[in-house]
Parts: structure tokens; C-alpha cells; sequence
């Protein structure tokens, strides 16, 4: 007994067992999780490394060209990118699409352990990540109260962070700007001098007292105790009453008497606002394998019951970016476009098969098929994303083909005179192996992408493979629920005028054979000229196929999409302090919020999250704005941007530049990179200048500039080895002394309670 005898002489089985079906389809389509692409790895490693107060070509020699050296030959390696900063050193490795980034992460942790011993006195240890979309931020908030600025910091570091890191699925809680507790010792030069002391020897005489040591254990009968020496300071008199050296004369010198101790703040290295109001910027990231949507809506619960248990100070939050909105209205507007074209291929099937009864029968095919394939997608992990919800859409028609096979060919036994039963029999047999070839059609089509490796393959793979499960679960159906319901339900209807469906019916009818009889006279007169069909035919395909080549039609990995953000990077000149940036990302911000459009503003001075790593730099600033939806302004993301480009440019001394947010939640890179290489350095660079002169000429260009950038002001100390060595001193003292004396040191902490400073 064939699946089909089966379906007609048993429909309760049948009934049951897509009834259970159903009850798994559900449950599988509530367990299904919203992201907006699927999943992927990109082969991208990057190694940070930090040298403070390091020039660019020291970084250079010293760091990045040891980075690059040591995993150059890393298995399965492409391109390795360096870029050397003052400070900072970042080597980036593009691998092979068939890299397994995971093992490559490794293989590059494994070759910079290597070298680190190899790197200059003073290096921090280097920090090696994987680019993967699942670190990218899920939300940009800024948090506002009425406390003062370095208390309001402390609260929301120790009671306001941990709340959001514990909630399910989020990964990492990253706070910028705010005002941070530092206890401050300035030094004053001229009671250095006079009591014949140096920079290092205080600070030699901080560190070495502010120490605690695990000495050991003391049993005493049956008990044991834990010796500890316990010399951190545990108040700011003791620090300034702490003896750095003792004078000529015997008496002690305190700290106090050469420096000023004061409990304050630590130096700005970024500032945040919101809409304008200086602000904690609170940046969440879900963990690799947690739900963006879900994690959002954990956040978005947990803010109210914050903002209460705190309405004392006025703590309030202020959501300036919800990557989980963009995902949320896409998949809800490919739902919306599934079900227009439900509606469309229900409209379709009752113009051409005449009759309400046979395409209801037909129509139930493609929920049937749907549910079926809910649970495949939870069964393999899949997720609801716009790939396979783009697959949903495309197979709407598909799933209905095998079924109007089915039922075409049962009608027409129908039409002969046969028992509803036996003609549903007959018309599945006569054409199941019609109906298999079908869908192994699309089958065979559509399994070679989901085996594509690499991005393309990551991006491809879920689309592909639920139009694989909703096509064989429409065979299924067609072989099925279609015979079943065809062999209780089914109709042989005439055509006549008597109702307003026939009226419709007999209309179409006559229509379609006027344009069948037209169509007949042209495949007439084809089949009487073939030369000119063939010329014409093979016209039309070259014609197609150069709109590329031409011109015509542009290619690109991903279309633009429309999110309603971009970004604003300002550039000031090289040398610019923090304060002057800020005081110019306040003018960018008057000019921002006055344009109707902005609906949200968050502001970044000193850093920005361009590219994949962002950087970090005094006269660097970054606007992160949000528009209202498009249906409440007039004006498109381009157009808004371009205007605000064109005003904030106006500004003396800025270069600025917008990246729109990209599908993937990051500010687009620079579409067009070339690379120019030369012997040396200086070669390369003028090179690029005309390369870039060039390019700036070309009509449409824009943002137009170089990766290397102009170095910033420099004072060089130039040392007398003779002066130097008749004091006693070495090279390595003098540059230790500066850096305190300039930068300051931060190793010793001052701790307070359970907190350290």
C-alpha cells in the first residue's frame, strides 16, 4: 500500500499524524531565534599591542615588524596588515576563506608567545581577538544621575554594571567616559630639588610601601594561622605621611612635604554625551551563542526596575542604539512580503483553476509545508533571519507546483466520470514520478550552496537549505494531504454564469484563450522564421550578459540598506588636545540637533569605532546618530548626511567624513583601497600622494585619503652621554624620570575597601 492508498483509505491516520506535526511545528517555530543574518566566522585576527609614549617608527622597529615576523607563517595565511601608532602597534591577518578561525586564533596566540619575550622593557602584554559580528554591540546607552561625577562613576561600576553582565546571554558590559576615581600625587619640582630627591626615588618609595605580602603560615597546637603582611595604605593621610628618604641631618622627609596628595579624578581619555548631556556610555555585547533580540529585551526589562530602585539620584538611561530594532523590523517586513505573497498565489490559483473549492485544497499545502519546515530549521539550528525568511518567500510558489500537479490530473479523472476516490488514486500515480522530478529539480539546484564555504557560504548555507526542507515537505504533502482531501472533497464544476465566480471564471477563460490563440501565432511565425529568432535571441543574451562589463549594472558584496544611522568622524589636526576636540564636537552637535531629522545623538570624542578595531586619539570625535523611520521625514539617510558633512566641514581645521551604519551594525569601511608600495617609506608616501591626487579627480570621489597620517608635534631631548655619565646617570634613567614626570605612573593602587584606585 502505497503513501498515497494509505492517505485516502486511512484519513484519521493522516489527520494525526499532521496534527502532531503541527503541535511540533509551533512549538519549533517559538523556539526559532531572530538574528538579522546567519551566523559567521570572517578570517580576520588581530594582535593590539600596547607601548606608551612610544613614537610611531619605534612602535614600527620595535613591535609591529617582531608581530609581523613571528606570524607571517602561520598555516593558511593571506595578507598580514600593519599599522604602528603612537603607542600602539595593531598587526591584522586576513586568512583563507577555508581557514577554521578558531585554530588560526590559536596558531596566532601561540607565535606571539613566542616573541613577547622579544619585545621592549615596558610593552604591555598583547591582546589578540578574532572580528566576529556576535562582539559587536547590541546596545549604545548612556546613563545620567544627579550624584557627583566620580561617585555617580563608582555607583554605576559596582552596582548598575554587574546587574546588566549577570541578565541571560549578555557577554560583556563595557563602560566609556565618566569620571573615574585616581588618587592623584603631584610632585612639586622645586621641593624636589631642594631636598636633593628625584622623580624615581619617590616614586620608588610609593611602590616599595605600598605592598601586600603572603608570608607564610604559624601553627599554634591545632590551629593554623595565615601570616600577612598588610602594607597598602588604607587611608590618604597615611600616604602623605609616608617617609620617602630621610635628609642630611636625619630628619624624615615625608611625602607630603614634596607633593600634593589629593583624592580626584582620573585625566580624561574619552568623554560621552547623549543627546547633548554628558553621560556614562554603556555599551552591552551578547555572548557568541545568545539571541540579540533576547538579550535586548533582557536589558530593556532590567532598565525600569534600575532606574527605581535608584529614582533617589535621578539615575536615568538613555537608549541611543538598539541593534535589535533593525533585525526586528526587517524579519517583520519579510513576514509582511511572505504574506503578500500567500495572498497573491491564492488570487493566481482561483483565476486559473475556477473554482474556490480546488484551491483551498491547494492553498493548505503551503502552511502544511511551513510547519513541516519549522521544525527541520529548529532541528538544525537555523534561526529566523533574513535569508531564510527570503527562502520562505521564494518558495510560496513552489510549494503550491507539486500540489496543482496532483490535483490538475485528479480533476481531470474527475471529468471522466470517475469515483472521487479512485480518480484522487489514479491521478497521484499517474503523475508522482512527474511530481518527484520536480522537486529533485530544486533540490539538486539549491543543495550545491548550502556546501559553499567561506562567507558567501555562511550567508548562503541557511537560505538554501530551507528551500530544500520546504520543497520536499511540499512533495510530501502533494503525496498526502492534497489526495486526501481531494478524494472527500473534490468537485467536477462546469463553468457557467449563474454566480459571480463563474461570471469571473468564464471572463478569464476567455481572455486566456484570446492570448493562447495570440501567443499560438507568434510561435508560428517563429517556428517560420528560425534564423531571425536565433539572431535575436543570441542579440538579446549578449546584450544581457555586457550590462555588467559596461557599466550598466554595478556589482557589489551588499546593497546599502536604508537603517535610519550612520556615523560622524571628525579629524582635527595632529597635536589637538582632548579639550579642543571636545569644544569642536560641541559645535558638530548644535549643528546635528538641529536638523529635524535626528531623532537620537551619541557622542564619542577620542575615539571612534570606524573599521573593524576603531581607534583611539585626542583629535578624534564620533557621532553616532539616529534618524526617525523613514516614514516620518522627508529627507534619506544620504541626503542627511551629506548636509551634515557639508556644515560640520565649514568648522576650520576638521576633516570629516560619514559612514552609514552597514547591514551588519558597524559604519561601513572605505569602499575603494589601494595599495602603493615602494623601497622605502618615504618613496611609497609620495607615491600615494599623487596616486591620491589622482583619484580625487576622478568625478564621485570622495573622502579621499592616505593610511598613513602626518605625525603629530614632537619636543626630541637630545642627550650629552658626556654630562650624563659625569652625573652618574644612564639613558634609562633619564626617559624613566620623563615618563613619570610627563605621563605619570599608575602600577601602585590605593585601595578602599574592596575597591582599588
Amino acid at each position: 500500500m502505497t503513501i498515497t492508498e494509505l492517505s485516502i483509505k486511512r484519513p484519521t491516520l493522516i489527520i494525526v499524524i499532521f496534527t502532531v506535526l503541527a503541535v511540533l511545528g509551533i512549538f519549533s517555530f517559538e523556539q526559532l531565534k531572530y538574528e538579522l543574518l546567519p551566523k559567521m566566522s570572517i578570517p580576520w585576527v588581530t594582535v593590539i599591542t600596547v607601548y606608551p609614549g612610544a613614537s610611531p617608527q619605534e612602535v614600527e622597529t620595535a613591535v609591529t615588524k617582531v608581530v609581523e615576523d613571528a606570524v607571517s607563517g602561520v598555516d593558511k595565511i593571506n595578507t598580514v596588515y600593519g599599522t604602528s601608532m603612537e603607542g600602539v602597534s595593531i598587526v591584522s591577518m586576513e586568512f583563507s576563506l577555508t581557514a577554521e578561525i578558531n585554530t588560526a586564533l590559536q596558531d596566532v596566540q601561540r607565535k606571539v608567545n613566542e616573541v613577547t619575550a622579544l619585545l621592549p622593557e615596558g610593552v604591555k602584554s598583547p591582546r589578540i581577538s578574532k572580528f566576529a559580528l556576535d562582539e559587536l554591540p547590541v546596545l549604545r546607552m548612556g546613563i545620567t544621575g544627579n550624584l557627583p561625577s566620580t561617585e555617580f562613576y563608582q555607583l554605576v561600576k559596582d552596582r548598575v554594571q554587574p546587574r546588566l553582565a549577570k541578565l541571560g546571554g549578555v557577554g560583556q558590559i563595557t563602560l566609556v567616559g565618566g569620571d573615574e576615581r585616581e588618587i592623584r600625587v603631584n610632585l612639586d619640582a622645586q621641593k624636589l630639588r631642594s631636598n636633593k630627591l628625584s622623580v624615581l626615588q619617590v616614586t620608588q618609595a610609593i611602590r616599595l610601601s605600598n605592598l601586600d605580602f603572603p608570608t607564610g603560615n604559624i601553627k599554634q597546637g591545632e590551629s593554623q594561622y595565615v601570616v600577612r603582611v598588610a602594607g597598602k595604605f588604607s587611608s590618604i593621610n597615611g600616604l602623605r605621611d609616608l617617609v620617602v628618604a630621610q635628609s642630611k641631618q636625619g630628619s624624615d622627609i615625608r611625602l607630603r612635604d614634596v607633593a600634593e596628595v589629593e583624592d580626584g579624578q582620573k585625566e580624561y581619555s574619552t568623554i560621552s554625551r547623549i543627546d547633548g548631556r554628558t553621560s556614562i556610555g554603556v555599551l552591552v555585547q551578547k555572548q557568541s551563542d545568545a539571541n540579540s533580540v533576547e538579550v535586548s529585551d533582557l536589558v530593556r526589562q532590567e532598565i525600569p526596575k534600575i532606574e527605581k530602585d535608584y529614582a533617589h539620584i535621578g539615575l536615568r538611561f538613555n537608549i541611543a542604539q538598539d541593534g535589535s530594532t533593525f533585525t526586528l523590523d526587517a524579519a517583520n517586513a519579510v513576514k509582511e512580503d511572505l504574506a503578500l505573497a500567500v495572498c497573491l498565489v491564492a488570487l493566481v490559483m482561483l483565476a486559473f483553476l475556477h473554482s474556490l473549492r480546488n484551491s483551498i485544497i491547494v492553498m493548505i499545502a503551503i502552511p502544511a509545508s511551513m510547519v513541516l519546515t519549522f521544525i527541520a530549521m529548529y532541528i538544525f539550528g537555523l534561526s529566523l533571519n533574513l535569508m531564510t525568511l527570503l527562502g520562505m518567500s521564494l518558495v510560496v510558489g513552489i510549494l503550491v507546483d507539486d500540489s496543482i500537479v496532483v490535483l490538475e490530473n485528479i480533476y481531470r479523472h474527475l471529468e471522466r466520470g470517475d469515483e472521487r476516490k479512485v480518480a484522487a488514486l489514479r491521478g497521484r500515480n499517474e503523475i508522482g514520478f512527474a511530481a518527484l522530478s520536480i522537486t529533485m529539480v530544486d533540490v539538486v539546484v539549491f543543495v550545491p550552496l548550502a556546501l559553499v564555504s567561506g562567507i558567501v557560504g555562511n550567508i548562503m548555507r541557511e537560505f538554501a537549505l530551507v528551500v530544500v526542507f520546504s520543497t520536499l515537505m511540499s512533495l510530501f504533502v502533494s503525496f498526502t494531504i492534497t489526495p486526501m482531501l481531494a478524494s472527500r472533497f473534490g468537485k467536477h464544476e462546469r463553468l457557467t454564469r449563474d454566480t459571480i465566480l463563474g461570471r469571473f471564471a468564464v471572463w478569464f477563460e476567455g481572455r486566456f484563450n484570446a492570448f493562447s490563440a495570440g501567443y499560438q501565432r507568434v510561435l508560428e511565425w517563429g517556428l517560420n522564421h528560425q534564423g531571425k529568432v536565433v539572431l535575436v535571441a543570441t542579440g538579446l543574451m549578449v546584450a544581457s550578459l555586457s550590462l555588467v562589463p559596461f557599466g550598466f549594472i554595478g556589482a557589489e558584496f551588499m546593497t546599502q540598506t536604508d537603517r535610519g544611522e550612520f556615523t560622524v568622524t571628525m579629524e582635527m589636526p595632529p597635536g589637538s588636545t582632548l579639550e579642543n576636540t571636545n569644544y569642536i564636537a560641541r559645535r558638530a552637535e548644535q549643528i546635528v540637533s538641529s536638523m529635524p531629522e535626528v531623532k537620537r545623538m551619541f557622542v564619542n570624542v577620542g575615539s571612534s569605532s570606524e573599521g573593524m578595531i576603531g581607534q583611539s586619539s585626542n583629535n578624534v570625535a564620533e557621532l553616532n546618530i539616529a534618524l526617525y523611520p523613514k516614514r516620518e521625514r522627508k529627507r534619506s539617510t544620504d541626503e542627511v548626511g551629506v548636509d551634515i558633512k557639508r556644515q560640520i566641514a565649514q568648522i576650520p581645521g576638521v576633516k570629516v567624513r560619514t559612514n552609514p551604519i552597514g547591514i551588519f551594525g558597524t559604519a561601513n569601511q572605505t569602499p575603494i583601497q589601494l595599495v602603493v608600495s615602494g623601497p622605502t617609506y618615504e618613496e611609497a608616501r609620495r607615491s600615494a600622494e599623487k596616486v591620491a591626487d589622482v583619484v580625487r579627480r576622478i568625478p564621485g570621489s570622495a573622502d579621499v585619503r592616505l593610511s598613513s597620517e602626518e605625525g603629530k608635534p614632537e619636543m626630541r631631548v637630545e642627550i650629552d652621554r658626556q654630562k650624563m655619565a659625569a652625573l652618574g646617570l644612564t639613558v634609562a634613567d633619564v626617559g624613566a624620570t620623563l615618563r613619570v614626570a610627563l605621563n605619570g605612573d599608575d602600577e601602585s593602587k590605593y585601595r578602599d575597601g574592596s575597591d582599588e584606585y
